[in-house]
């Protein structure tokens, strides 16, 4: 089952609305196309006679040690795709071992998802996604449930200022879930009914004290998604980021910007190793994973993958777009001369077109 067909299965088998719902992006959608051709313009150029009949592609991330450098990146309503929802979601990554980055807007409750992810493995890592809310007391309420939880790091989104203005839900008048749904976090949490596809409040104007009051109360490492800029990955290691997420929100924000691809490789000189940089948008194949590396990136997360999945097969579709990954990427590594993560460099990276 390969990941383009797990895609075409759900678009079968979901409500055309919310199909869009997840498939679509920002206005034009062009950096919602330009996440993924960046991938096209990148080949890897292998190295020969150094390779090894076994491959290390474990990945040392903020909280966690996993099998392979692939983390699910977060995504909104995984109900909306199978009734089972981010409990299939958990039980799927961490049968895989993988990291599951469950959302403020999760459809089930963080403590259900760890819950579920140990039904799988003794010892999943599940990370809470966040945005900082315009109140404080409601992002320390998140911050605890999400320990409370058993969540082993904090994401904060910080490219969310407001709401992408997402073109195809405004055309097919998509503004509220359905009976029975809602994001279960900001349950009986002050100012926040859940039900409707806005019920996230979002700090409309978050600063970086912001995020370093926020570090500071919680012992959990807290992670920084949504840099394009490589000053921003700076002032994010300097202000106790635990690691950095170049991301663009899979082009659901401003459709102005460059590919996250793009993003990574000046972010990476910026960091100097002085943290992890992660990286999301556009990651539809294991070489996708291995060109990435190259560039500096620690691991990537893969988001509308993993939906198309749960939508077509439930946890067996989530497990099979990880392995599908993880078995193409150590494949990958193979050719490319590689017995580990670190063997990937930047000069085995080439444009298209271009030559060493």
């Amino acid at each position: 089952m390969t990941l383009r067909a797990l895609h075409d299965a759900a678009r079968k088998t979901l409500d055309p609305v919310h199909y869009d719902y997840v498939a679509g992006g920002a206005d034009e959608e062009r950096v919602l196309s330009a996440n993924e051709s960046a991938f096209d313009r990148y080949l890897l150029l292998p190295r020969i006679l150094c390779g090894s009949e076994t491959r290390d592609t474990t990945a040392r991330l903020p909280g966690a040690r996993r099998a392979a450098p692939v983390f699910v990146a977060p995504t909104a309503f995984h109900r909306l795709m199978h009734p089972d929802g981010e409990r299939a979601t958990a039980r799927a990554a961490a049968a895989e071992g993988a990291v599951l980055v469950t959302g403020t807007a999760a459809t089930t409750a963080v403590d259900s998802v760890v819950a579920a992810a140990r039904e799988a493995a003794p010892d999943p890592a599940v990370w809470f996604q966040l945005y900082l809310h315009p109140r404080r007391e409601v992002t320390e309420a998140l911050v605890r449930r999400a320990e409370q939880a058993g969540c082993t790091a904090l994401v904060v989104t910080v490219d969310s200022a407001v709401f992408g203005r997402h073109t195809r839900d405004l055309r097919n008048g998509f503004t509220d879930l359905p009976p029975g749904h809602a994001a279960e976090n900001m349950r009986d949490l002050p100012g926040a009914p859940p039900g409707s596809l806005t019920d996230i409040p979002m700090s409309a104007a978050p600063t970086w004290r912001d995020f370093a009051e926020l570090a500071r109360t919680t012992a959990l490492p807290v992670l920084v998604k949504g840099i394009l800029h490589p000053a921003d990955a700076r002032l994010a290691v300097g202000h106790g980021a635990s690691g950095v997420i170049v991301s663009n929100h899979g082009g659901r924000q401003c459709d102005a910007v460059p590919a996250a691809l793009d993003c990574l490789p000046a972010v990476v000189d910026a960091v100097a190793g002085r943290t992890p940089v992660l990286m999301d948008g556009g990651v539809r194949r294991g070489s996708d994973i291995a060109v990435a590396l190259a560039l500096g990136a620690t691991a990537v997360g893969v988001g509308r993958p993993v939906m198309w999945g749960l939508a077509a097969e439930g946890e067996a579709g989530v497990r099979a777009v990880l392995a599908t990954l993880r078995d193409e990427y150590d494949h990958t590594l193979a050719l490319c001369g590689g017995r580990r993560n670190a063997d990937l460099t930047k000069d085995m990276v080439v444009r298209r077109g271009e030559t060493r």
